[in-house]
């Protein structure tokens, strides 16, 4: 039998050489359940998505329900030539700790009637969905605490340091179509240019500015318009926009400010603007509680010299709905320092492997003290 260090390894490479892009994660599903069923956890798949969730432990009501989360898709992107599934934003290695978790936990019979753990395997993170789905499926009603653990650039947290938070901004993309007829090059009166109209949405999306104090930034980040022929003035665009604010209120009038933008745009043009698509990922809502067992946690298991201030940083996770959409939840996510470079997203992303072993220790811990917390409050 392998040791649990080798275990660890293997699952990693494992799943970091098994990629599947969101709501396509069904091998990837029936793998984590193997796993969950073989350490004895009451096991629950769904019929529509993908995604798994494992309760391990006595769910008696006396115990606190603690909840830890990992995010199972990878990216879709260009690695040497090739587009592919790649997992460059360290969503194998997140749920090789948790099953680490749950195999930590399962070494001691014990246990088994003191805790109370839902192991929580999400999919869509990417897409920024998976997590209202599992809130849809009810995963979270019965949940106390709610824990997640994210690989952290090279250049934001050092190699065997955690953070206790990481206190993601909101994120928001929106894609608009322009429409209109085209014309000739000749006869610019018999139409709106849609690249003119493009154009002033660019130069009005620059010109907002709110509270410099809360970073924030709003930008336009594809622009499609025109064909092959020179002569033809296009009446037709599309047009992305990515929209971040570090707090969801700022996102709100960031929103509001776009779409001023483009009413304002289309009345003055007379071409119709319409949204085809729109997505965002609400800011971290953290609960301190949470934070101050997640701390505790890392000093324990790290060291008190190894714990770094929360992380405020402007990338996003879908994680954050969960409290969102059920406010009394205690939740935090875990920043690990892990040697990650050259960046979350690039598709030659490495990092240390034997951070590994440091986000499951944690995380165990983080149980032991939950739980422990819960037995004095009840």
């Amino acid at each position: 039998m392998s040791s649990f260090r080798e275990r660890i390894l293997e699952t990693f490479q494992h799943l970091h050489t098994h990629p599947e892009i969101s709501w396509e994660e069904t091998e990837t599903t029936a793998y984590i359940k193997q796993h969950l069923e073989a350490a004895g956890c009451k096991v629950q798949t769904f019929p529509d998505c993908t995604g798994v969730i494992g309760d391990f432990g006595n769910f008696n009501g006396q115990n606190p329900i603690i909840g830890i989360r990992a995010d199972m898709d990878a990216l879709w992107q260009e690695v040497d030539g090739t587009f592919q599934g790649n997992h460059s934003c360290g969503h194998d290695a997140h749920m090789t700790m948790v099953l680490g978790v749950l195999w930590k936990l399962a070494e001691d019979p014990s246990l088994k009637e003191k805790v109370a753990v839902r192991f929580i395997f999400q999919p869509a993170e990417e897409v920024g969905t998976g997590a209202l789905k599992m809130t849809e499926k009810g995963v979270i009603d019965d949940v106390d605490y709610l824990f997640g653990i994210h690989l952290r650039p090279a250049q934001e947290t050092p190699n065997g340091y955690a953070a206790p938070c990481i206190v993601h901004g909101a994120t928001g993309s929106l894609e608009i179509a322009i429409s209109g007829d085209d014309a000739h090059g000749a006869r610019p009166h018999l139409t709106s240019n849609a690249i003119e109209v493009g154009t002033h949405i660019v130069n009005a999306i620059n010109m907002i500015h709110l509270d410099p104090r809360v970073p924030h930034s709003v930008k336009v980040t594809k622009f499609q318009a025109g064909g092959k022929n020179t002569n033809i003035i296009p009446g037709q665009a599309t047009l992305a926009i990515d929209l971040r604010a570090q707090t969801n209120q700022l996102m709100k009038q960031l929103e509001e400010k776009v779409q001023d933008i483009l009413k304002a745009t289309e009345k003055l043009f007379q071409s119709p603007i319409s949204i085809i698509d729109q997505n965002g990922i609400v800011a971290a809502e953290v609960n301190k509680e949470a934070e101050d067992i997640a701390s505790t946690a890392i000093q324990h298991v790290l060291g008190q010299d190894k714990q770094t201030p929360p992380l405020v940083t402007p990338g996003g996770d879908d994680f954050h709905f969960y409290t969102i959409k059920k406010p009394t939840l205690k939740a935090t996510m875990i920043g690990l320092g892990c040697d990650l470079k050259p960046g979350l997203h690039h598709p030659k992303m490495t990092f240390d492997r034997e951070a590994l072993f440091n986000g499951i220790d944690v995380l165990t811990e983080i149980i032991h003290l939950t739980t422990k917390k819960g037995a004095v409050d009840a």
